[in-house]
C-alpha cells in the first residue's frame, strides 16, 4: 500500500495555492479544489485534449453573470440592450 498519489495531489494543490492563487478566500476554496482535482485527474492528457474535453462539456450550456456571481435572478440587474 502506498500514498504517493494523494501526496502528489496535495503537493500540487499547495504549490498552486502558494504560487498561482496567492489570495484565496476560504469560501471559494471548494472551487480551487475542484480545479486542482480536474487537473490531477486529467494530468496524462495534453493541453489540446483537455481543451476539447472542456469545450465539449460546455457546448449548449449557458452560464449567466448572476449565476456566476451567486446573485439570484430577482436581485440581478438586467443587461443593457
Amino acid at each position: 500500500m502506498h500514498t504517493n498519489r494523494i501526496e502528489n495531489f496535495w503537493s500540487l494543490l499547495k504549490r498552486g495555492l502558494k504560487g498561482t492563487y496567492v489570495s484565496v478566500e476560504p469560501f471559494h476554496l471548494f472551487r480551487y479544489l475542484d480545479e486542482q482535482a480536474y487537473r490531477f485527474n486529467e494530468r496524462k492528457a495534453n493541453d489540446g485534449e483537455r481543451f476539447i474535453g472542456v469545450a465539449s462539456s460546455v457546448l449548449g450550456r449557458r452560464l449567466t453573470y448572476a449565476e456566476l456571481t451567486g446573485k439570484t435572478e430577482s436581485t440581478a440587474e438586467p443587461l443593457p440592450a
